[in-house]
């Protein structure tokens, strides 16, 4: 056999290697996966439901095997900004964040077409719902109550899909310019209002201290000498002109039975 009928045959016998090695890569890659700690593969059987498995390395029969990767990791998802209504008829724009993850692959699969949106809708819906039930006070100042109920809301949804919500943040809350002056005013009102509530409690105290004195004063009136004494030592220690004459208290004593 001459070196050319060598080279033919080898070249021939390549031809039909390098398919067969090529088809033999395709199927191993097809029936071999490997799968993170954080992921589960669905397996379906010629349209059947087989069940999820992993972390680690999953044989697949080729052709009549499918697999559907999922992430376990919790999922964050922005929700919208929503225009809402509130229960005093206060227009409002809020916006959250909702956190979540997948606890049964299977559900997440076979009952909801894409969980991802199903959940992300939901949220949208039980927002406005919810915010427009609260007040615009409860809105500011119960934000932890709402986002626990919001939470247990959207939770109870998703639970038949398989998706755990673990959290639900309202994080801004827009008023209108009109309602931000309004509600400036009215806590510049509040606080006046308390200030002249705390003075008039001070002259009130003051007051009754003064009647308490006089009362005290009627009852020892050697009291009013002390007093005068210690008005007059409080007038010489100063550094002024002024000049003052002490007069006896006996003097004003006829006048303060009177």
């Amino acid at each position: 056999m001459d070196t050319e009928s060598i080279q033919h045959l080898i070249g021939g016998g390549l031809a039909i290697i390098i398919p067969i090695l090529i088809v033999g890569l395709f199927i191993c890659s097809s029936a071999i996966k490997v799968l993170r700690e954080y992921e589960r593969g669905v397996i379906f059987r010629l349209g059947k439901l087989q069940g999820a498995k992993g972390p680690g390395i999953i044989f697949l029969i080729p052709v009549v095997d499918k697999m559907v990767r999922m992430d376990l990791r919790v999922v964050t998802i922005d929700v919208p900004k929503q225009e809402i209504m509130t229960k005093d008829n206060v227009p409002a724009t809020v916006d959250a964040v909702i956190y979540f993850r997948v606890v049964d692959p299977n559900a997440a699969v076979v009952k909801v077409e894409n969980y991802w949106k199903a959940t992300s809708l939901i949220a949208q819906t039980t927002l406005r719902s919810v915010l427009g039930q609260s007040a615009l006070d409860e809105l500011l100042s119960q934000r932890d109550v709402i986002n626990q109920k919001l939470q247990e809301i959207i939770d109870k949804q998703t639970e038949p899909w398989g998706i755990k919500v673990t959290s639900v943040e309202t994080k801004e809350v827009s008023l209108p310019d009109s309602m931000k002056r309004a509600m400036a005013k009215q806590a510049e009102a509040e606080r006046e209002r308390r200030a002249k509530v705390v003075n008039a409690e001070g002259e009130f105290q003051a007051a009754e201290k003064m009647v308490q004195a006089a009362a005290l004063i009627a009852r020892e009136p050697i009291a009013l000498q002390l007093r005068y004494l210690q008005t007059m030592r409080e007038m010489a220690s100063e550094h002024n002109t002024t000049t003052f004459l002490p007069l006896p208290i006996d003097l004003f004593s006829a006048f303060l039975k009177k």
